[in-house]
């Protein structure tokens, strides 16, 4: 049993890094701010997300991913499509992305529906990557069950043999999703836990702006 006086109990933190009274009308260009600044702050991956997805039935599931792309309406990642991520995402297209940055105190919730990246983009970043991680995309069959890992280090050194000093094509299972921002919501810590919570709703092509209760 984990006890709440062992390290898990009432916070002692007080947030007072920063205030959140008028953010502007598009969230996603606050989003590319906050990223650049999370940066500058010293955080190693500005960009990580928590990628929420569900099955058909509705079961949910919830991982770690990069953020790849980013517009005025969207947000990009590349994955296996054979991953349980992309086999989700393909019978149900509703997402949610997280960002957190504890130094700036801050966090990003995106909701919203994914579609497959075109193969072409999928092609363009796949060439941007190291080598060793283009193999890696080859070797893996992402979220399948092997044996160990001695298999994946095997697939692994068979591949590197195979393409020699070729070049390394995309794989067809693996690309990017993009998700279309629907509902985002920008959160800033406060004293006191009256954080400030500022959430933007699609409603055609322009954004509804709302504060929230802490």
């Amino acid at each position: 049993m984990i006890r709440l006086g062992m390290g898990l109990g009432p916070m002692r933190h007080d947030y007072r890094a920063g205030e959140l009274d008028d953010a502007g009308a598009e969230p996603l260009l606050v989003l590319r701010s906050w990223i650049d600044e999370a940066e500058a702050a010293g955080h190693e991956e500005p960009n990580a997300m928590a990628i929420a997805t569900a099955s058909a039935d509705g079961v949910p599931s919830l991982r770690m991913v990069l953020l790849k792309g980013l517009t005025e309406t969207s947000l990009t990642f590349f994955t296996n499509y054979s991953s349980r991520k992309g086999l989700e995402l393909s019978a149900n297209p509703n997402a949610a992305a997280l960002f957190w940055w504890p130094q700036l105190e801050r966090q990003v919730r995106v909701e919203g529906v994914v579609e497959r990246s075109t193969r072409e983009a999928s092609e363009a970043y796949f060439r941007t990557r190291p080598r060793g991680s283009q193999i890696g995309a080859w070797a893996s069959h992402q979220s399948s069950e092997i044996a160990g890992r001695e298999v994946l280090e095997q697939r692994g050194d068979e591949l590197h043999a195979s393409f020699a000093a070729g070049e390394i094509a995309c794989p067809p299972f693996w690309g990017g999703f993009v998700l279309t921002a629907r509902r985002v919501e920008l959160w800033q810590g406060r004293a006191d836990r009256l954080h400030d919570r500022l959430v933007y709703r699609r409603e055609g092509l322009n954004w509804r702006l709302s504060r929230l209760s802490p």
